[in-house]
């Protein structure tokens, strides 16, 4: 069992985009489970993955995830979530010690863009780069599990 802690922010400029080390196309969606928990299928390039996911407190959640075959993730993704699927770029930005992951969503999410730090502990102090703005972490509308049924709406300015 792996225990995810992490941190989720908006991004507030472009300027990340000069440090991008790495980047993979994603498309996933999110399988009936059991109360409690999220069951995710995701295609990550030529890769594939199962996730299980147990309900987050704070930054923390179990997390068990495995590697598929390519094939069957695609045919989860038809049979099983039909148009609540995420499409989104993951860019890699080393930032330090820090490794980034900036999500530039696509489709009925164009214009959102996310940060996500991983981290080894709860409460374990960062130092976010100049192009991260609020953070979202626990904000149920920038989850994946609630993005893959309901469009993105751009918070309302002014």
């Amino acid at each position: 069992m792996n225990r995810e802690i992490e941190r989720k922010f908006l991004v507030s400029d472009d300027t990340w985009r000069s440090g991008v080390a790495e980047t993979v196309r994603l498309r996933q969606g999110y399988l009936p489970g059991a109360p409690g928990c999220g069951v995710r299928v995701r295609l990550a390039g030529a890769e594939a993955t199962l996730c299980i996911k147990g309900r987050r407190i704070n930054t923390a959640c179990d997390e068990f995830e495995y590697a598929i075959p390519p094939d069957d993730a695609r045919r989860m993704l038809d049979l099983f979530c039909g148009d609540a699927v995420i499409e989104k770029t993951r860019h890699i930005v080393p930032v330090g010690d820090d490794r980034w992951e900036v999500d530039v969503f696509h489709g009925r999410h164009r214009g959102l863009v996310l940060a996500e730090l991983e981290l080894d502990a709860v409460g374990q102090p960062i130092e976010p780069p100049p192009w991260i703005g609020r953070e979202v972490t626990g904000c149920r509308e920038y989850t994946n599990a609630y993005l893959a049924t309901h469009p993105f709406v751009p918070p309302a300015s002014g």
